[in-house]
């Protein structure tokens, strides 16, 4: 803990400041870069900056842009970028020096010969020279003075991957299986993915006189806290920070959420003991001590700091009662509400019935993935449902896939004597081979892509019990225009969403993209509803509608954040495995960058299961499996 800090950070060996948002992180970290340029500029001295890529600093770069435009100018700025894929040319759409072009460099008055990334096609025997080269241009140029930072799952930091150590210097390094998974997406498949790239060293990053790692999104919330509060560890790369003594991890509260003071506060400080929190603390306890609910002693609470609980709200006895019965009343079989029933302890309304329910889906699979069993209750308890792709998912569809489509188009077209299909097909596969194994996909070739995915959802949709005629396609443009990391949320997509809204006028409505990375497709889908909401906060079907977040493909809520739990029958988990298993082109992604287990109907599976284990730990019933949701409040 630094001298003066708080006693609830007195885990935290890093300074680490929590926004509302990425955006008001990032505005800090721009001021810094601000202040120093504006100084420099007027003393007629440079400023040398260390850039990553990624999407993390994505906003970070909008916000210097601006600033720009403003009038701050970057004549004098000297850039050194982290990493660079190896065997990748600058003109390459997934190349790093691309990227900061695109992101960045294009767009400020930067002098070209003052921006540098490294060689990613330097010859083998000529890599060790190259590396020393670009540590020497550093120097040259008097060091970095910023080095701007992302954290990637492994906690590496540039592309140090676990094993790196605090004396690593630039160099050529081979990246980590999770890391090329995390990546397959911008490479239309991990087979694309480059073995090997050039990065930066931990040595290289701590000879920077100020460091600030940026972070968002639930999905780096763990390797943040073994960052900033394990023992530094080779295993976690960034951990090697906490010895710098100028370094800063700006976070947004997602993926702050597992540092002590936010995930365990009693363990650090005084509480506020409002039900939230007591319920948050109770389950962790019983968890902790591998009890159920009901068997927790109060000498449980004052072993593990919360005796102050046990004063402020009454004795164990009573605590455990009350904790069991508001974690009980999640549980429900009927997502819409059940009709004829008390529904003074269940999760849901009874009335009215049926409901109209809508759910949003970001990506075609997320529905499924996440809440296939629910889908298939809606369906068979007779609501009035539409399930909404907001994106058509054509970036994750692997050309193998396509060329089969192309090839099944041709023949059925030849024997049909269709020439307009043959034709599009014919020219589609002049497409796919002209753009080879990294090109950029033609929008032929997407809107075919999409169609296939459309294609996997009517099935997967069939096999629960829902006639494709209540799906919906709203192909909304931020995706179609755009690509991984540089989607950017239109009026038009905020309007169709706003025109879905209002035509099904929904008493319930299901999302996913709540606490995600803010560039994600999910968590930018979920900023169009969120402002489509904004924008109908007159109409009167709003009053009555409750919105409820399913968490994401690969996760699941913690016992203590679920409002409603749908448990699955045996047959209903297996209605959604099919469900599941029914979109092909998905079948190698791992949604939750699980080593373990690269089958996406697998992972939800053992997801659900564990989630229904969880449950029966505390003293609740036992179920096959629990699908789990929070409910909304804007």
């Amino acid at each position: 803990m630094k001298n003066g800090a708080p006693s609830y950070t007195q885990r935290e060996v890093i300074t680490t400041q929590i926004y509302p948002s990425a955006d008001q992180a990032c505005t800090y970290v721009a001021d810094a870069i601000t202040d120093l340029v504006s100084e420099r500029n007027a003393a007629g001295q440079p400023t040398v900056l260390g850039l990553a890529t990624g999407s993390t600093p994505v906003r970070l770069y909008r916000e210097l842009i601006r600033r720009c435009q403003a009038g701050l100018s970057f004549q004098r700025v000297i850039t050194f970028n982290l990493d660079e894929y190896y065997g990748l040319s600058g003109d390459h759409p997934e190349s790093y020096r691309r990227f900061m072009q695109d992101q960045l460099f294009d767009h400020i008055d930067i002098l070209p010969e003052n921006t540098h990334v490294p060689d990613g096609l330097a010859a083998k025997d000529e890599v060790f020279e190259s590396c020393s080269d670009y540590e020497a241009a550093m120097r040259e140029a008097g060091g970095l003075d910023i080095q701007i930072l992302g954290i990637g799952r492994t906690g590496h930091i540039g592309f140090n991957e676990p094993g790196s150590g605090p004396e690593s210097r630039t160099r050529l390094v081979t990246l980590d299986s999770l890391t090329r998974r995390d990546a397959a997406r911008d490479f239309l498949g991990e087979e694309n993915v480059p073995r090997h790239a050039i990065t930066m060293g931990v040595g290289t990053i701590l000879d920077a006189r100020q460091i600030f790692l940026l972070a968002w999104g639930e999905a780096k919330a763990r390797v943040i806290a073994e960052s900033v509060e394990a023992p530094p560890s080779e295993s976690i790369p960034a951990s090697f920070l906490q010895g710098h003594p100028n370094c800063v991890f700006c976070v947004d509260e997602a993926a702050a959420s597992h540092l002590t003071r936010l995930r365990y506060p009693w363990l650090v400080g005084p509480v506020d003991w409002t039900e939230t929190m007591t319920r948050k603390a109770v389950v962790w306890l019983a968890q902790k001590s591998n009890k159920p609910l009901l068997r927790l002693t109060d000498e449980d609470y004052t072993e593990n700091a919360m005796a102050d609980l046990l004063t402020e709200k009454g004795s164990a006895y009573d605590l455990n009662i009350r904790i069991f019965n508001t974690t009980q009343h999640t549980i429900t079989g009927w997502p819409g509400g059940k009709p004829d029933a008390d529904d003074s302890y269940r999760p849901e309304r009874r009335i009215p019935f049926p409901k109209r329910s809508l759910v949003l889906s970001s990506e075609p699979t997320d529905d499924v993935f996440c809440m296939g069993g629910v889908l298939h209750r809606l369906a068979n308890q007779k609501h009035q449902l539409t399930v909404a792709y907001l994106t058509s998912g054509n970036l994750a569809v692997p050309d193998t896939d396509v060329r089969r489509s192309i090839e099944l188009i041709i023949e059925l077209g030849e024997r049909l004597d269709d020439v307009a299909e043959v034709h599009f097909a014919r020219k589609v596969e002049q497409q796919l081979d002209a753009k080879g194994q990294f090109g950029e996909d033609s929008s032929d070739l997407r809107r075919l892509k999409g169609l296939i995915r459309r294609g996997e959802a009517r099935s997967s949709a069939r096999l629960l019990g829902i006639d494709p005629a209540q799906l919906r396609f709203l192909d909304l443009p931020f995706y179609e225009t755009g690509r991984y990391r540089r989607f950017q949320i239109t009026k038009a997509d905020v309007a169709a969403m706003v025109t879905l809204l209002n035509e099904i006028r929904p008493h319930q409505i299901f999302a996913t993209g709540h606490g995600h990375d803010p560039l994600s497709v999910p968590a930018l889908s979920f900023e169009v509803l969120q402002i489509a909401l904004r924008a109908c906060a007159g109409a009167d079907w709003l009053k009555d509608c409750w919105i409820w977040l399913y968490r994401g493909p690969g996760v699941e809520w913690e016992i203590h954040e679920m409002d409603m739990a749908v448990p699955l029958s045996p047959d209903e988990l297996d209605f959604k495995i099919k469900g599941i298993y029914q979109h092909q082109t998905q079948r190698s992604q791992s949604p939750g960058g699980s080593k373990q287990d690269a089958n996406s109907w697998n992972l939800a599976s053992a997801l659900n299961r564990a989630t229904a284990q969880a449950y029966d730990a505390l003293g609740l019933a036992e179920y096959e499996a629990i699908e789990g949701f929070k409910r909304f409040r804007s």
